[in-house]
């Protein structure tokens, strides 16, 4: 699944999709994104004069990972959806 600047990650691999607007108004959220980013887990695939918008929690071969991206929840959710339907068993 393509999440922003030229980053994909497997749609098996993932945990789930926030929306950064609605979720960083709660402090436990801002916190974990905080921990998550001074501890090395967060991956940035949003470019420069890109706003993110969503955060995508992973397991990547074991590891935990959150990915900042640029797109919407929605379309990230259209993507993971439609790959799936129009090519049968994609992971990406």
């Amino acid at each position: 699944m393509h999440i922003g600047d030229n980053g994909c990650i497997r749609e098996k691999d993932v945990i789930g999709i926030f929306d950064l607007e609605v979720t960083t108004t709660m402090k436990t959220t801002g916190e974990f994104l905080h921990i998550s980013q001074e501890e090395g887990f967060t991956v940035n695939a949003v470019t420069r004069g890109e706003m993110p918008k969503s955060f995508i929690l992973a397991d990547t071969e074991g590891v935990s990972r959150v990915y900042i991206s640029p797109v919407s929840t929605s379309t990230l959710y259209k993507r993971c959806t439609r790959k799936g339907k129009e090519r049968g068993s994609s992971d990406e």
